[in-house]
């Protein structure tokens, strides 16, 4: 179907035109019949031929006409612009059958102005007033505050009405002059406490180097000495002191033969009538002090060695060795376990021996000796934590973990390497010369405690010993309480600054080898120490007693400290101690109880009484008697069972020689 050219209209009024003259169309007619076809073509030329007759045949009906299509109702006419002229636009060909809109007209041809819009009259009609911003019906979608449209005061509800604004009132204006101070901040009285303390602080505290001095590094003045022990007085004397007649303990004292021992009568006696107190010069004075609360001798000893500090080894360390027990390595953080041990063990003690002593027990009960890396010699160094939840090391690793936490508990400590008389160590025989000097092998700890006394300790000892490649778990405490003297004996520093000794001096290597025994020391055994038997005080010192030397041999030993007390500090009443000789050519057995004063034990034998050479002797401590406990027992109940009819024994070792 061939494309129809749609008339084009140069002018709004001109299409208008178009439009009217299609409002009253007729539907086209409707289409003739379709001819029939033409007739099939004849074989030759056609003949004439006769007309058919005329047969009458029914009128078909008329085809129905279809009803008009309907239109869509034009849009109503737009009046005339008063700019555009007839004569200078040509009226454009009208568009037959579109439905959109016909396009707007050119305004570009327009040579009129449009008209001005008329003057807005103002509305007489009166505006209504403003809500006021507390309103109850305020929107609660607005974006502006009602406190800051119209402030209300603080008594009442921002959602009443108020007949009145509520006016803000300010304070009145402060002269800052007539102000009073204000208090200093927390800050401020910290640091005025910090400038305080360095202001009155008369001694410095030397970290390092460490020197062996009689005190502390840290307090350079000496340490004063004991005051003169006062003449003693008789007892007939008028005035008595109740204080003057309290026996002195010296360690350092001979025992009196067995003999000549008697025990000296004393004023602490209940049975003695003390002498009545002199004459005063003024009737004011105040009375005397009654005689029936004068104190008993025990009473006094008891209370001198409750009050003692000063002495490590009476001292009384449950409190710290109870904190110990409580924190096993398994139950601590894994983030920072030196700070959680050091906070736990130390903070509840505000001594800083009590908190080297919590340490030193700590590692008894957490820290293992490595035995299987020692003999193996494939010892591994680790760092602290490691140490800690590993559970095992050797000297060096002890050590560390004890400075460890005694520096993060604010405690001076230090890691001391030299050599030690432990395990493997063998004493020179006689005439032996000692070895070169090799200073090596071994680790212990020097920490400050109290008063800033520098104090030596071994916490690897202290947990245990090593015997037959086995680790022995044992808990030693004279490793932590020992004099430095004392403690030097068996250890030699590589440093000669940290011997800390009492008196200054630095041993050499020769008489640290040598020791004060020449020759082989005589076996002493861990259990008299746990009964307060010093190892440092008996003789005879050497191993080997000859039987030959027609002398008197004494066997004597004192305890470990002037105010040991077996039922206070030991586990009960002291043993009976009996020493075990084999008689005259070694043909009769026998033992031989010793006697004591309370602080030295002693006996005096004929050497040619102890045996033949060749058999071993023994200092026994009777710990059964008769199947019961023999704590207490005194050497008369001794005898008396022993010459009864029938007796049974059992003891316990404490040292043990051998006769030559």
């Amino acid at each position: 179907m061939a494309d129809v050219d749609e008339p084009k209209f140069n002018s709004l009024a001109d299409r208008i035109a178009a439009l009217n003259k299609q409002k009253n169309f007729t539907s086209p007619p409707t289409s003739a019949k379709r001819p029939p076809p033409p007739p099939p073509p004849g074989a030759g030329k056609p003949s004439f031929q006769a007309p058919a007759p005329t047969v009458n045949r029914p009128t078909p009906p008329p085809t129905p006409n279809l009803p008009a299509r309907p239109q869509k109702p034009n849009a109503p006419s737009l009046p005339r612009r008063t700019n555009t002229t007839g004569s200078a636009i040509e009226s454009p060909p009208a568009l037959l059958g579109r439905d959109a809109p016909p396009p707007l007209p050119n305004r570009k041809n327009s040579t009129q102005p449009s008209p001005a819009l008329p003057v807005r009259r103002p509305s007489a009609q009166p505006l209504p007033s403003r809500r006021g911003s507390n309103s109850s019906e305020v929107s609660h979608i607005s974006t502006i505050s009602n406190l800051s449209l119209n402030p209300v005061s603080s008594r009442t509800s921002t959602t009443s009405t108020e007949a009145q604004p509520a006016r803000r009132v300010l304070a009145p204006s402060f002269d800052h002059a007539k102000l009073p101070p204000l208090p200093p901040s927390r800050k401020e009285r910290e640091a005025q406490a910090a400038r305080e303390a360095i202001e009155n602080e008369h001694t410095e505290v030397v970290k390092a180097p460490l020197l062996s001095a009689r005190s502390a590094p840290a307090v350079p003045q000496s340490r004063p000495g004991l005051p003169p022990r006062l003449p003693s007085r008789s007892n007939n004397s008028p005035a008595h002191s109740q204080y003057d007649e309290i026996p002195p303990a010296n360690p350092r004292r001979l025992p009196p033969p067995p003999s000549a021992f008697v025990r000296p009568t004393t004023t602490f006696n209940s049975d003695r009538t003390p002498s009545a107190p002199g004459r005063r010069p003024h009737d004011d004075a105040p009375p005397p002090v009654p005689v029936s609360s004068r104190p008993t001798f025990s009473q006094i000893d008891a209370v001198a060695v409750r009050t003692s500090t000063s002495c490590l080894i009476c001292r009384d360390f449950s409190a710290p060795d109870n904190v110990a027990a409580q924190y096993p390595n398994h139950s601590l953080p894994r983030h920072d376990p030196v700070g959680y041990l050091a906070n736990v063990l130390c903070s509840p003690f505000s001594s800083a021996t009590d908190k080297a002593r919590a340490i030193f027990t700590w590692c008894h009960h957490n820290v293992a000796y490595n035995v299987e890396e020692f003999f193996g010699k494939c010892i591994k160094h680790r760092n602290v934590d490691d140490t800690i939840f590993y559970g095992k090391a050797v000297c060096q690793g002890y050590a560390e973990v004890y400075q460890a936490i005694a520096q993060r508990a604010g405690l001076q400590c230090i890691v001391v390497g030299g050599h030690g008389k432990g395990y493997g160590y063998k004493p020179l025989a006689s005439g032996q010369p000692p070895p070169p000097r090799d200073p090596s092998g071994h680790a212990w700890n020097a920490v400050c405690i109290d008063d800033g006394e520098w104090k030596l300790l071994d916490a690897c000892w202290g947990a245990g010993s090593v015997g037959d490649e086995k680790y022995h778990k044992q808990f030693k405490p004279q490793m932590f309480c020992l004099s430095n003297d004392l403690f030097g004996l068996k250890h030699f520093p590589s440093d000669e600054r940290y011997f800390f000794r009492d008196d200054g001096r630095i041993p050499t290597w020769e008489e640290y080898i040598v020791g004060p025994v020449r020759g082989e020391k005589a076996e002493f055994y861990g259990t008299a120490t746990d009964e307060g038997v010093s190892e440092f005080t008996f003789s005879p010192a050497e191993k080997h007693v000859s039987v030959y030397s027609r002398e008197v041999v004494r066997f004597q030993f004192s305890k470990v400290c002037e105010h040991w007390n077996p039922e206070r500090h030991g586990k009960g009443r002291s043993y009976l101690l009996l020493m075990k000789i084999h008689g005259l050519d070694g043909r009769k057995e026998d033992l031989v109880p010793l006697e004591t004063d309370g602080f030295w034990w002693w006996t005096d034998i004929p050497a040619r009484d102890l045996g033949a050479p060749g058999q071993t002797i023994f200092l026994y401590a009777l710990t059964t008697l008769n199947n019961k406990d023999a704590r207490g027992v005194t050497k008369e109940e001794y005898y008396r069972v022993k010459n009864g009819n029938g007796y049974s024994m059992s003891w316990a070792i404490f040292a043990k020689w051998e006769l030559v």
